[in-house]
């Protein structure tokens, strides 16, 4: 056969550089990233780039807290596992007595983004203390969570006897009562009841026990605002709190554990307490299939308990461990989770939440002495008023 016409060195060389383009070009639609447009704007190149929607991001936040929330919280937390909210954030629970978080954090405890005491008390000697150190306010946000009073709590056979000898319930007449050489045989003719053993928990570690000592300062001076350093500072005041204080059992670091102990082991532990209104109604139904029936009196001067949650400005939080917590903040204030609060004998913190209804525990615990409506609420004390009444106790502490 004749041959056909050969390729010239030309045509060879437009060969090549054809295939070579092509080869390139399938390298530069499956090798390269695609070109992409924004959602919207047209025929896109490859697959859609969209942001994160919230929460996907892992992170994870620790709030140290007071046990007095503790089953409110842990339900809490549960629910906020299985939200949408919740999604791709991890809350770790603390426990800590509100004076014991803050310390942590003024110490840099790395594990805390959150702080929630049982109360705004401690706030003002927290802020000073970390400005002191950063020269900046420590919290970014702040919100009250739910309301309790303090109270003194007694079982209630115990309470008659005490009533019928001293009229009234009060720090006076606890202080009373703690003087008695001959105890309850000299109260109410019951040698058997031994001595009359109140408790509360370590005023410097635990929220309760600070207000506690702020409320007997109250009482002493018939006061329910504007406590001062002379009111401390007074003699007669420091040895009449340091009688009561001497004589005084318990001091845990914890309110919750506190009354759990009085419930768990009976008059033989304590006789009264003073605790939060909400860790009583939390513990009145296992009262009474141990022990018998708790009855509840509300000091003449008191103060509220908030349980404010504190997103701390903490250099080691990062921006998404404060969007975080404010998440959860959020998802803590929402009507159903604020109603479960309820549940645990807290006043919730929405307004929008009643607490005045046929099954509320503030209606069916009236008959321990629970009561809805209080007289006038005191003021927290500045910080060198909390401070001064600390060191005072402290001192005193330190001779026993």
């Amino acid at each position: 056969m004749p041959e056909g016409p050969r390729l010239t060195l030309l045509g060879k060389l437009l060969i090549f550089v054809f295939i070579g383009a092509c080869c390139y070009g399938a390298y530069a639609l499956f090798a390269k990233k695609p070109l992409v447009t924004s959602p919207g704007n047209g025929p896109q190149a490859g697959p859609a780039v969209t942001t994160p929607q919230p929460g996907a991001s892992p992170v994870k936040i620790g709030i140290a807290y007071g046990t007095e929330k503790q089953r409110w919280l842990l339900w809490a937390v549960e629910q906020f596992a299985s939200s949408k909210e919740g999604a791709g954030i991890t809350v770790d629970l603390i426990p800590m007595g509100s004076l014991e978080g803050a310390q942590a954090i003024l110490n840099g405890d790395q594990r805390l983004n959150v702080w929630s005491p049982a109360s705004a008390l401690y706030e003002d000697v927290f802020t000073q203390e970390w400005q002191i150190k950063h020269n900046k306010n420590p919290i970014l946000r702040k919100e009250a969570l739910a309301l309790s009073p303090m109270v003194f709590v007694m079982w209630q056979e115990r309470h008659e006897a005490f009533v019928a000898k001293y009229k009234e319930v009060s720090f006076e007449t606890v202080g009373k009562a703690l003087k008695e050489p001959g105890g309850w045989d000299a109260i109410a003719q019951k040698p058997e009841w031994g001595i009359f053993k109140l408790g509360h928990t370590h005023p410097n570690q635990s929220n309760s026990g600070l207000m506690t000592l702020v409320l007997m300062a109250c009482d002493y001076h018939k006061k329910s605002r504007g406590l001062n350093l002379k009111d401390i500072l007074d003699p007669q005041f420091q040895a009449w709190m340091n009688d009561i204080e001497n004589a005084a059992s318990g001091m845990s670091n914890s309110t919750g554990n506190m009354m759990r102990d009085m419930v768990l082991r009976g008059p033989s532990t304590f006789d009264a307490l003073v605790v939060y209104e909400s860790v009583v109604i939390d513990y009145i139904k296992s009262a009474e299939g141990r022990w018998g029936t708790l009855h509840v009196e509300y000091p003449r001067f008191n103060a509220w308990n908030d349980n404010p949650y504190y997103v701390i400005d903490a250099p080691w939080s990062s921006d998404a461990q404060r969007k975080a917590a404010d998440t959860f903040l959020d998802f803590l204030l929402s009507e159903p989770i604020q109603r479960e609060s309820l549940k645990h004998g807290f006043r919730p913190g929405n307004p929008s939440v009643p607490i005045k209804f046929p099954d509320s525990p503030f209606v069916t615990g009236e008959k321990f002495g629970i009561k809805i409506d209080l007289p006038t609420m005191g003021e927290t004390p500045r910080a060198e008023v909390i401070n001064n009444l600390l060191a005072i106790w402290q001192r005193n502490q330190r001779g026993r």
